[in-house]
C-alpha cells in the first residue's frame, strides 16, 4: 500500500497530478479541493494516498490531508459507492461539508451530487453518520443550507486557476454558466465547455 507521497509537482490536469518522486512519475487523482489548493507546477508537494487495485487497473487517489484520504477509505465501504463516486464526492464538497451533511443527514445536499440517489444517500447516512466523528468531523460542519451557491463557485474559481487560466478570466468563465449547475465538478465542465466553443 502507498500511503503518503512526497515529491515535486511536475503537471495538472482537471482530475489528476503527477508527482516526480525521485525521479519515478506517479500519475494521482484527486478531488476538485485538492486540485484548488495545490502549489505552483515545480513545488514540492505531500500528497496522503489510497492504491486502489483492481484486475485491469491500479490508481493512486490523492488528498492533501490525511482526514480526507481517510473520508474517502469510509466512503468507499459503503455499498454502491466506488473509488470514482467518493472522489467525485470530494469533488463536489469540501470534506468538512460533506461528513456535515451525511452526519446532519441531509439527504437534499447529497442527492444533488451526480451518481447519488436518494436510496444511496441514506446508505450512506445509515452507515456513516455517527462514524465521522471519529475522524474529527463535528455534526454541525457542513450542515449549513443555504452556503452551497458561493462555496460552489469559489471552488470553481479555485480549480480553473490550478488549472492555469488567469483570476480576471475565471470570474468570467465562471459568471457566464452562474446558476447552471450545483456542483463544483459540473459548475468547472461547464466553464471550460463554454470557453471551448467561444
Amino acid at each position: 500500500m502507498i500511503a503518503r507521497l512526497e515529491g515535486v509537482l511536475r503537471g495538472r490536469e482537471l482530475q489528476n497530478v503527477v508527482l516526480d518522486v525521485g525521479g519515478v512519475g506517479y500519475e494521482v487523482e484527486v478531488p476538485l479541493s485538492t486540485l484548488a489548493t495545490l502549489p505552483e507546477t515545480g513545488a514540492t508537494v505531500i500528497l496522503y494516498t489510497h492504491l486502489s487495485v483492481r484486475e485491469d487497473a491500479h490508481t493512486l487517489f490523492g488528498f492533501l490531508h490525511a482526514r480526507d484520504r481517510d473520508l474517502f477509505r469510509r466512503l468507499i465501504r459503503v455499498n454502491g459507492i466506488g473509488a470514482r463516486l467518493a472522489l467525485a464526492m470530494l469533488s463536489n464538497m469540501a470534506a468538512d461539508d460533506l461528513a456535515g451533511h451525511i452526519t446532519g443527514g441531509n439527504l437534499a445536499a447529497l442527492t444533488r451530487i451526480p451518481g447519488i440517489g436518494k436510496r444511496t444517500a441514506e446508505r450512506v447516512v445509515l452507515e456513516l453518520g455517527e462514524r465521522l466523528t471519529e475522524l474529527g468531523f463535528g455534526p454541525s460542519a457542513g450542515a449549513r443550507l443555504g452556503a452551497g451557491a458561493s462555496t460552489v463557485e469559489a471552488e470553481a474559481m479555485a480549480a480553473l486557476e490550478a488549472l492555469g487560466y488567469r483570476a480576471a478570466d475565471v470570474e468570467k468563465m465562471v459568471a457566464a454558466v452562474r446558476g447552471q449547475a450545483d456542483t463544483t465538478e459540473a459548475l468547472v465542465r461547464l466553464a471550460l465547455r463554454a470557453t471551448l466553443r467561444s
